[in-house]
């Protein structure tokens, strides 16, 4: 149950794997890499993820105001799960797609 309160919605799966694979990526950069997202659902999300310790931010000293979005070492022990689901939703397309 704590599992899924933590990582429910459409977003946090797809933030999280980006940020594993581009280490420290900026807000403007998590927009482009998350296809369809919104700069409020980004933010939420965001917050959310930081607040359960999975990433950190880091706002820099500079003009204008730069912030950082960073895996946690805590994050980072979703890499596993996040890839057996990956890997499954790839095997589930597949399979629906040679159905049709």
């Amino acid at each position: 149950k704590d599992t899924m309160e933590l990582l429910s919605g459409k977003w946090k799966f797809h933030i999280l794997g980006t940020l594993m694979q581009g280490d420290k990526l900026r807000f403007m950069d998590l927009l482009r890499e998350v296809e369809g997202i919104g700069t409020k659902m980004l933010s939420k999300e965001l917050q959310d993820l930081e607040m359960n310790h999975l990433i950190s931010r880091t706002v820099l000293d500079t003009k204008p105001v730069t912030v950082e979005y960073q895996i946690t070492d805590f994050g980072k022990t979703l890499e596993p799960i996040i890839d057996e689901i990956a890997k499954w939703g790839i095997a589930y397309r597949n399979f629906v797609y040679s159905k049709k």
